[in-house]
């Protein structure tokens, strides 16, 4: 049996002949779902979870108001059974093969087909693809899945562990979550809910082929040039069917608008059940993948077609980027680097790590997905960690990284404790390593592979040494060189080898070790648990910020959402039960003593909240882009929420910005302004992540107070190259005879010799408690129309950290948290489907000096 590969440009196959490709069926319909034995089915949904179905029937309470994560403790307990009933036709039988793919089961599952067990699974990150035709009866099939407790399934093994495992986020005495494959967070975590969970939470389809599969479609990119892009095109072939067949032709199929199409002709002998084919490919003046900020993130698109006689009988499609990604990790005069070099050019890192979007991994819609990519570009990232207690992210999320040029870090999923290393434990971290390299390792955005989080940081510095037996101890040390420093950097160099990968993060370095700054990522909590200023962000430089962070509570309708009137207060039971971090309020309140007037009203303390996490965070990630080449990025802790929630992130649960998300936009402009004070002597930094060069540039810098009166000027001009921070000029406010600080702040203007305006922000002097702030009223006027409000504020004088309010869960504001200068309109542009022409919006507005009651 001969295969003749011929590779084309555009869809031009029509003359092949007629297709009758693979036949997928969805069964994700007439699901239905009982407690293990009880046989009391209630309609379900695939893909979900039990805790979603429940909800639906109202059998569990809402887990997010109130104290109720209490009350669904019980569902982990108990074994859950959902069961469909499908047909099948006889033409479908007589096809050569019959495959049935679960994409996910979550976690211990049997399944049963028409009374035969087919699978056993035991890991929530993997596929499963059973070939079941023998099994499949021409019309009714009946298909069962029965899910374990991952509580009781694994309760034997901690029994006879002898040591209950470091895993302090797992929120129960005894710490199962480490002998399960199973998302970590959903055992709790500092910021997360207990829901563990059991369903079929990825889709479930019944597949019909004939002849062959493309078990596997790699696309490698050997060589890159401005010239020339070669590639590898690797295609995995399963034989189907026995005896002599006509001559089989595969077809790929690559195309960009534009280009013309090109063939490449070649023979390849399918004589074994399997084999693998490396077909070489050349594309002349290749158009690159470009990372956000600095340029297209084009994609080429590859589609692979097998043909026996006239039919297609296989089929795969896949997008790719031409684009190189190298992480530098060398020894130099600082100590280690640590930085992304793309298209052999230095990147910054902006980002944020991210965590799973829901408690309840299948509510993450495709509109969610999009929503959350559109943040993640509108605020100039581009590169977001998937941090390693989550899940492997859907498909969908690493398409759309690759749409928007936002470059993923990938962690494999270990995060903050030491974990088995028996052989059925290895067996199955080798079977999710090789699956998920698989499936994701085609993306452009795909820049690194990291083995864990902090595990071997909590090794070294934790305690645990001490808390153990040195057998146990070295048991852990030695599971973790097999896991992180064996198997898991193994299974990359076989399926992923041109991608770099690290066995931890942070690789070298300890918050609480100022020398171990200079050596790779940092993840650096001195801000939060060390109880330092935010001030020391401007001293505690590392080489790239993997993780830093401090929290606030999300805004009053998030906190509505889960609370009554009753319950605003900071040691409420019900802001207690939504404050995972047990010196969080305390903590939050500390700093604002040190920064901020305190406010006596919950809703103003929770606003001022946001206000200080915004300018805490803003002022590192602003450091750390005036230290390049130093320092080489900057991702914060955290990007998101998976509950409503009081925590680190920038977005809350329902989509809505907080402070934080609008000042890292304002620190990741690809051109910003920094400034940098000592005592009143004042340094102006230009930061940028622009692929050119910008020379005349003109700063602006105007002494103004708090009426708008201007009190002194200075003009600094500079040239900026590409992808650098440069120090424009410095000011001596001790020079001023009127300058105090309390009264005044510095209006500044960046603009390029075209006129075109960079920079419009306000810089002040001294702590928000320290400003004499004018008691003013902002004026607006608003506009109401379908899908769109549109406001216009003014005021007298200064109004600092406006907020605007409206009671619209994941409203999008063009601009918020932002300082009002006086007597200049401010327009600020509100979208969301909720508003109606001639309707109204329900606005308020906060600002700082409103809040001293």
């Amino acid at each position: 049996m001969r295969i003749v590969l011929l590779f084309m440009l555009l869809a031009a196959c029509g003359g092949l002949g007629a297709q009758k490709p693979s036949e997928i069926v969805s069964l994700l319909r007439n699901w239905y779902f009982s407690p293990a034995g009880a046989e009391e089915w209630l309609e379900a949904e695939v893909p979900g979870t039990v805790h979603q179905d429940l909800l639906r029937h109202q059998i569990l309470p809402d887990p997010f108001y109130g104290t109720h994560e209490e009350k669904i403790q019980w569902v982990e307990e108990k074994d859950w059974e959902y069961k469909t009933v499908f047909t099948v036709t006889s033409a479908q039988l007589e096809r050569d093969a019959a495959v049935l793919n679960f994409e996910g089961l979550d976690t211990y599952a049997d399944v049963y087909l028409n009374g035969a067990l087919i699978l056993k699974a035991d890991n929530m990150f993997v596929g499963y693809r059973v070939p079941v035709k023998p099994l499949l009866r021409c019309g009714e099939n009946h298909l069962r899945v029965y899910f374990h407790s991952p509580v009781k399934q694994t309760l034997p093994q901690w029994q006879s562990n002898g040591f209950n495992y470091p895993a302090d986020n797992d929120h129960r005495a005894e710490r199962l979550s480490v002998f399960t494959r199973k998302a970590p967070y959903s055992y709790g975590w500092d910021w997360g809910i207990r829901m563990v969970t059991s369903g079929i939470w990825r889709p479930v389809t019944l597949c019909f082929q004939d002849v062959v599969r493309i078990e596997d479609l790699h696309i490698r990119q050997l060589e890159l040039s401005e010239n020339k892009a070669r590639l590898s095109v690797e295609l995995e072939l399963e034989r189907l069917a026995e005896g002599m067949l006509s001559p089989l032709k595969a077809v790929v199929t690559y195309f960009l608008p534009g280009q013309e199409p090109e063939r490449i002709f070649r023979d390849v002998e399918l004589d074994r059940e399997r084999v693998t084919i490396s077909i070489p490919c050349e594309i002349e003046q290749p158009q690159r993948w470009m990372p956000n900020g600095w340029g297209k993130p084009v994609l080429y698109q590859f589609e692979v077609k097998v043909y026996s006689g006239e039919e297609v009988v296989a089929a795969r499609q896949q997008r790719v980027g031409l684009r190189t990604v190298k992480v530098v990790k060398e020894k130099d005069k600082w100590g280690e680097s640590f930085y992304f070099e793309v298209n052999g050019v230095s990147l910054f890192a902006k980002g944020a790590n991210y965590i799973p979007g829901d408690a309840l991994l299948p509510a993450m819609s495709a509109e969610r997905y999009r929503t959350l990519f559109r943040d993640i570009r509108d605020a100039h990232m581009n590169m977001i960690r998937v941090w390693g207690g989550g899940s492997y992210e859907d498909n969908l999320f690493y398409d759309l990284a690759d749409e928007n040029g936002i470059l993923v870090w990938q962690d494999f999923m270990f995060a903050c404790t030491t974990y088995p290393s028996d052989p059925v434990f290895l067996k199955r971290v080798e079977a999710e390593a090789e699956y998920n390299i698989r499936r994701l390792r085609n993306h452009a955005c795909l820049a690194m592979w990291c083995g864990n989080n902090e595990i071997q940081e909590g090794i070294r510095y934790w305690g645990w040494k001490s808390k153990y037996t040195p057998a146990v101890y070295e048991g852990m040390c030695e599971g973790y060189d097999l896991l992180f420093k064996e198997l898991l950097p193994g299974k990359v160099k076989e399926l992923d080898g041109d991608r770099f990968y690290m066995p931890t993060s942070p690789d070298t370095a300890n918050w609480g070790r100022p020398e171990s700054w200079k050596f790779a990522d940092s993840h650096n909590w001195g801000v939060w648990y060390g109880r330092k200023p935010f001030e020391s962000l401007d001293e505690e430089i590392p080489r790239f910020m993997s993780e830093f962070g401090f929290q606030s509570f999300p805004e009053m309708k998030t906190i509505s959402a889960f609370a009554s009137q009753e319950d605003y207060g900071l040691e409420s039971r019900v802001m207690n039960a939504h404050q995972k971090s047990t010196i969080g309020n305390e903590l939050i309140r500390t700093y604002m003593e040190r920064d901020y007037v305190v406010p006596e009203k919950f809703e103003d303390f929770v606003y001022v909240g946001l206000v200080m996490q915004g300018r805490g965070i803003r002022r590192g990630l602003e450091a750390h882009r005036r230290n390049r080449p130093y320092c080489m990025g900057t991702l914060y802790w955290q990007l998101n929420d998976s509950w409503p929630v009081v925590s680190w992130s920038g977005i809350d649960y329902y989509g809505n910005w907080k402070a934080l998300h609008y000042q890292a936009k304002r620190a990741f402009a690809p051109l910003a302004v920094s400034v940098l004070q000592a005592e009143d002597s004042l340094q102006f930094w230009l930061l940028s992540d622009l692929p050119e060069a910008h020379k005349g540039l003109v700063l602006e810098a105007e002494l103004t107070d708090f009426y708008g009166r201007v009190l002194g000027r200075k003009v600094f001009k500079a040239d900026v190259a590409a992808n650098t921070s440069v120090l424009a000029g410095g000011w001596d406010m001790n020079g001023i005879e009127v300058f105090d600080g309390r009264k005044m702040y510095l209006s500044m203007t960046l603009k390029d010799e075209s006129g075109k305006k960079w920079v419009e922000e306000p810089y002040f002097f001294v702590r928000p408690k320290e400003l004499d702030l004018p008691e003013i009223v902002v004026n607006y006027k608003m506009k109401v129309m379908d899908g769109v409000c549109e406001v216009v504020l003014k005021s007298a004088g200064l109004a600092k950290d406006v907020f605007i309010e409206v009671p619209v869960q994941g409203a999008r504001f063009s601009d918020n948290f932002f300082d009002l200068l006086p007597v200049t309109p401010r327009k600020v542009v509100i979208t969301s489907p909720a508003f109606k022409k001639g309707g109204q919006a329900g606005i308020k507005i906060n600002h700082l000096r409103n809040t001293y009651k």
